[in-house]
């Protein structure tokens, strides 16, 4: 009987456990700050116009966005594409919306992008905005990586790519599987590693 309680328990812990993954990936707690940075992703748009929403919201002076200076579409720069985006979007506030110039193609190197730009801009405090299923990882990353900035974190939703009930749509239990894939990753290898 006492056998039967135990197993009982251990199941139920881990339907929560697997029931609750999706949304366990996804921090959203924005807080007032001196720059918002939009983390380069798969789907820019959604965290541009999340970061666009939180500078009008008032929480920070600045927006910057990052865009890849060394990869091209159709011939043109990603930087170049994201300064006329924020010229055609940004309206009234478009001088408050800068590029981040960055290069690589991963979270990790993409930290010592982001320094340069907010050591250009002096600030003290930052609010990342990323993809919601994203957030835990690159807050993890970010705050290891640049402890001498205030980090907060808000989530941008795309639900054609990910929402928290993960076994409801393939895309969203692919997406899930992949970035719990690299948040291990970060937390066994690359937190350890030194930075080059």
């Amino acid at each position: 009987m006492r056998m039967l309680l135990v197993c009982l328990v251990l199941v139920a812990g881990f339907v929560w456990i697997v029931r609750n993954s999706g949304r366990m990936l996804v921090i959203d707690r924005p807080q007032k700050a001196h720059a918002i940075v939009v983390l380069e992703g798969d789907r820019d748009d959604v965290r541009y116009w999340r970061g666009r929403e939180l500078l009008r919201a008032g929480y920070a002076p600045i927006l910057l966005l990052d865009a890849s200076s060394d990869k091209s579409i159709y011939g043109r720069k990603r930087t170049d594409l994201a300064a006329q985006f924020i010229q055609s979007t940004a309206g009234e506030s478009r001088d408050r919306v800068l590029v981040c110039p960055i290069a690589e193609d991963s979270t990790v190197p993409e930290t010592k992008y982001v320094r340069l730009c907010l050591e250009q801009q002096g600030a003290g405090s930052v609010l990342l905005v990323t993809s919601d299923y994203h957030t835990r990882r690159a807050y993890s990353i970010f705050r290891h990586r640049l402890p001498q900035y205030q980090w907060s974190v808000a989530a941008a939703q795309d639900k054609k790519v990910f929402g928290g009930k993960w076994w409801w749509k393939r895309e969203w239990a692919q997406t899930s599987l992949m970035e719990y894939q690299r948040l291990l990753w970060w937390e066994l290898v690359d937190r350890w590693k030194s930075e080059k």
